[in-house]
C-alpha cells in the first residue's frame, strides 16, 4: 500500500518537530512535506486563506473563529505545538503611571495584529480573573509591533460593542507608539524592538515576570496553550485512522526531544550556547514536572476551557465552545 503525501505547515525551530523534519521520527504510512515561515503567522494565514496544507499548526484563536464558519475547513487533534506564559507579554511606558495592573484602567493599549490574537486572549483573561481589569475599562489600538500592519484580514476583525478599538494610523507601530507614549501599554506576541535595545520608557507590567508566571502555573496548574494543530476534515473522511496515525507521530517526536533534553542533563547541557541552562532545566522540573508539555485531552481539558471561556467573555467568539467539539471524535479518549 502506497503512502499518503500530506503537506504540513509549521514554523521550524520548534525542538520538539525537528525529528519528524529531519526523518529520524516517521508517521505510519505517511510521508510529509514541512513548510515553514519566518512568523508563524504566514502559516496560519496561508492555511485559513488558501487551505494550503493538509495538516499545520494553527493559533487556537484562528482555529475556533474558523469553527464558527457554515462549513468548517478543519478539525484539531489534541497536539499542542506552542505554549507560552503570558505576564511577560504585557508592556508598558515608563511614564504612563502604570505600576499596577489596575493601572491599565482609562489607559490606551495596542494590541499585535487582532483583537484577541493567542498571546493577547490569555493575559487579558488572567488580568480579569486575577486583577479585576477586563478590555472595557480601555481603549484598545491593533497593528504591527515594528512594521506597519493593517489587523489580520483572514479572520473576522471582531470586538465587542462596548470595546473602543481602532487600528494603527497608515505607517505607525506599535513598538514605537509604547516608547514615544502614545499608546500606555502594549500586549505582544513579539518582542517590541524598544523592549530589546533597553529603552528606559518602556518596561514590563510584571518586571519580575517569571517569578509571577511560576506562582501562576503553582496556583492554577495552567501552562497556557497558544497552538494547535488542525487537519482538513475531508482529508479525515477519507482516511479512517489517520488522526491517530498523526497523534502518534508527533507524540513520537516529542519524546525525541524530551530525551535529547534528559540526556543534556548528564553534558550539563554544554551543547547549548547559553550558561547555567542546567540550572533552570532543573528549577523548572521542580516546578512544571516532567510532562508540561503533554498532548491529549485529559492532560488539557482545563487549559482548552479557560481559552474558551475568556476567548467568549472577551467576544472574540460568538459562543463558549465546549473542549470536545475543537477535536477529531477518534482522539477525545486521549
Amino acid at each position: 500500500m502506497s503512502e499518503l503525501d500530506l503537506k504540513v505547515g509549521y514554523w521550524e525551530k520548534y525542538d520538539h518537530i525537528r525529528p519528524l523534519i529531519d526523518g529520524s521520527v516517521e508517521i505510519d504510512g505517511v510521508s510529509t512535506e514541512f513548510d515553514s515561515a519566518p512568523i508563524i503567522s504566514i502559516t496560519f494565514e496561508k492555511m485559513v486563506r488558501h487551505q494550503a496544507y493538509d495538516v499545520s499548526e494553527l493559533g487556537l484563536t484562528f482555529y475556533t473563529r474558523t469553527l464558527e464558519q457554515d462549513d468548517p475547513p478543519f478539525v484539531a487533534i489534541p497536539v499542542f505545538p506552542n505554549r507560552h506564559f503570558r505576564h511577560s507579554a504585557i508592556y508598558v511606558n515608563t511614564n504612563s503611571g502604570i505600576k499596577e495592573p489596575t493601572d491599565l484602567a482609562g489607559k490606551r493599549i495596542g494590541e499585535f495584529a487582532t483583537y484577541g490574537h493567542d498571546a493577547g486572549i490569555w493575559p487579558k483573561g488572567i488580568l480579569a480573573d486575577d486583577y479585576g481589569f477586563t478590555p472595557d475599562q480601555a481603549s484598545w489600538v491593533v497593528g504591527g509591533t515594528d512594521w506597519y500592519m493593517p489587523p489580520f484580514d483572514f479572520i473576522p476583525f471582531t470586538h465587542p460593542d462596548d470595546v473602543e478599538v481602532e487600528v494603527t494610523p497608515e505607517g505607525g507601530m506599535l513598538g514605537a507608539m509604547l516608547d514615544s507614549g502614545e499608546i500606555d501599554a502594549l500586549i505582544s506576541a513579539i518582542v517590541p524592538q524598544c523592549v530589546l535595545q533597553g529603552s528606559p520608557n518602556v518596561g514590563h507590567l510584571f518586571p519580575d515576570y517569571p517569578s509571577v508566571e511560576r506562582e501562576y502555573f503553582q496556583r492554577t496548574k495552567l501552562f497556557p496553550i497558544m497552538h494547535t494543530v488542525v487537519v482538513k476534515r475531508e482529508l479525515l473522511d477519507q482516511n479512517p485512522g489517520l488522526a491517530r496515525k498523526l497523534y502518534d507521530g508527533f507524540n513520537a517526536s516529542k519524546a525525541v526531544a524530551e530525551e535529547a533534553l534528559e540526556i543534556g542533563r548528564m553534558e550539563d547541557h554544554s551543547a547549548n550556547m547559553i550558561p547555567w541552562v542546567s540550572k533552570l532545566y532543573e528549577e523548572n522540573r521542580e516546578i512544571l514536572g516532567t510532562d508540561a508539555w503533554a498532548n491529549g485531552i485529559a492532560a488539557n481539558r482545563e487549559n482548552i476551557d479557560t481559552f474558551l471561556r475568556y476567548s467568549h467573555e472577551q467576544g472574540v467568539l460568538k459562543r463558549r465552545f465546549s473542549v470536545d467539539e475543537l477535536f477529531v471524535p477518534e482522539l477525545l479518549d486521549t
